[in-house]
């Protein structure tokens, strides 16, 4: 058996995630293509792509943004730039976390400077749950994971500044 090569990775994820329908009363639909304002985001463990142990959660007072990618997405690897800048003129007390959503192919870390740390992603099923199955993907998080903004795709510096805007 063939495996889809690394740059192919991320096109097949996504095919998977869109070929899901929910059968309801003889009719099928489609899964809705990205999460929503006021959806919630569970807390979650996983790993760091140092392989340690990561827990997400977020708490009373905190605002998290998550950054959704994959390794094999030209459009994504546009968006890690700007997401750099955005991440080196956040507030203090804002957390930001990517998401590494495929695995990543040999030397990766070393030809894409990422400056947020990066976590993997916990798992189809999760990404599923939250309606992630585009990318890149930018949500802003909010006390209790409700989620308050988000933007998918390419995002201009001015959007992306409001996105990392300081917690209120």
């Amino acid at each position: 058996m063939k495996l889809p090569s690394p740059r192919s990775r991320g096109f097949v994820l996504a095919a998977v995630l869109a070929s899901i329908a929910v059968e309801a009363g003889g009719q099928t639909a489609a899964p809705p293509t990205t999460p929503s304002k006021g959806d919630v985001v569970p807390a979650f463990e996983t790993l760091g792509v140092d392989g340690k142990p990561a827990k997400v959660d977020f708490q009373k007072g905190s605002k998290t943004v998550l950054l959704f990618f994959l390794s094999s997405c030209p459009t994504c690897h546009k968006m890690i730039p700007e997401w750099n800048r955005a991440y080196e003129r956040r507030a203090k007390n804002l957390n930001v976390i990517g998401v590494i959503m495929d695995q990543e192919p040999p030397g990766f870390w070393g030809t894409l400077p990422i400056a947020f740390p990066v976590l993997r992603s916990p798992g189809r099923e999760f990404l599923s749950s939250l309606h992630v199955n585009r990318a890149p993907l930018t949500l802003r998080v909010g006390q209790g994971g409700r989620i308050e903004d988000l933007a998918l795709g390419l995002v201009d510096p001015i959007r992306l500044g409001e996105l990392f805007a300081p917690p209120k």
